[in-house]
């Protein structure tokens, strides 16, 4: 046997090789993230893996057809010793040349057929007295949620009550850049383009938290844009909501002013007045009620706060945006300062049971829902 068919042997084993470690090593990926497109929760995402399905087999059927008549061809007409390198020389088959032409794009009209009603559907806004309409802003780092109708706002965390439609309106600050709004388990992506408002509409069979993060680079801390939709019971989500429109008491708004505002500055940035949008940073009304802050990135706890404070820039890069988050511990503020921030921030939870698990937790990077 020549030295061309051993090298042309080694080549297909080194081949099979590669492609049966890259099966083995997709499958060791499993599912820890929770953003899994292919275990819907909700009607939207039900829709797409419906739509996918199909289109999924027609394509292997498709590409193993090929791939199939790739190796056939290749083996059939493969270099023999004492036979002509050069082939006979002819004009080519018409009907096959045409068949191969139009059969691909009778395939792509009739995929076409069921993809474009489920495009117009997706980007339909539901409407009603039951839908609960919520504006998304992507900033830098974290996403924004205003609650159109009930009017506050909150951050990285979406609450929404299971089997009632959430219409959302997707954007970004003018100035700012392109972001990408992506809950896997609840529908598909939808960019959120700097002064432009893109429809999006979600919906949860079931109680529970469903992951996403940004789809689309934006910047240095893109990794750390987390974002969570947790669904509950209507019940629970009306009282979610009322407590989220209490404004602070007079003792909390008293740090604000002498602690926050007056000695810190952080009001400039931040609001903790339940109706008001954000500035530059997140509201931080009742920011201990929340499971994680930081674009999601950690457990909303006593010693994660205090470290946040004290020097954010140290816990998740900025860039040129630093000056938004300063190291304060380079401003003057100690551990000690830093921790009574965060004792206050805890203490903005609406319920004790909230601000105990925010006081006691024990902190660390968060991966999954708690």
């Amino acid at each position: 046997m020549s030295d061309r068919m051993h090298r042309l042997r080694r080549g297909a084993v080194g081949t099979l090789v590669v492609l049966a470690a890259a099966v083995v090593f997709a499958a060791c990926g499993g599912n820890d993230n929770q953003q899994n497109s292919l275990d819907p929760k909700g009607p939207q995402s039900r829709q797409i893996l419906d739509l996918f399905r199909p289109f999924f087999w027609i394509a292997v059927v498709v590409g193993v057809g090929i791939v199939a008549a790739t190796i056939v061809v290749a083996l059939k007409f493969r270099e023999r010793p004492g036979v002509e390198r050069s082939p006979k020389q002819i004009h080519g088959n018409t009907v096959l040349e045409i068949s191969w032409t139009i059969l691909p794009a009778l395939i792509l009209a009739v995929m076409a057929v069921f993809t474009i009603p489920v495009i117009f559907d997706l980007n339909e806004q539901p409407a009603g007295a039951d839908v609960i309409r919520v504006t998304v802003t992507g900033r830098q780092w974290f996403w924004e949620y205003h609650y159109d109708d009930e009017k506050f706002s909150t951050a990285t965390e979406l609450h929404i009550p299971v089997n009632r439609p959430i219409a959302m309106r997707i954007t970004a600050p003018e100035d700012g850049v392109i972001h990408s709004f992506w809950i896997p388990e609840l529908n598909g992506k939808k960019d959120a383009v700097p002064g432009r408002d893109e429809p999006l509409k979600i919906e949860a069979d079931e109680p529970g938290t469903f992951l996403g993060q940004c789809a689309e680079y934006c910047g240095l801390s893109h990794a750390d844009m987390r974002m969570r939709v947790i669904a509950q019971s209507q019940d629970d989500y009306d009282a979610w909501v009322r407590s989220q429109k209490e404004p602070l008491d007079a003792q909390q708004a008293s740090f604000v002013d002498s602690t926050l505002n007056q000695k810190w500055g952080c009001v400039a940035c931040h609001s903790l007045e339940p109706e008001s949008s954000v500035r530059i940073g997140p509201n931080l009304t009742h920011v201990g009620d929340r499971t994680t802050f930081a674009g999601g990135i950690y457990e909303t706890n006593r010693d994660e706060l205090t470290q946040w404070v004290h020097n954010a820039p140290s816990r998740k890069p900025f860039g040129s945006y630093a000056q938004h988050m300063p190291n304060f511990s380079a401003r003057g503020m100690t551990t000690r300062d830093a921790r009574q921030i965060a004792e206050f921030l805890c203490n903005t939870a609406t319920t004790s049971d909230r601000a105990d698990r925010c006081l006691n937790g024990t902190g660390g990077d968060v991966t999954g829902p708690r």
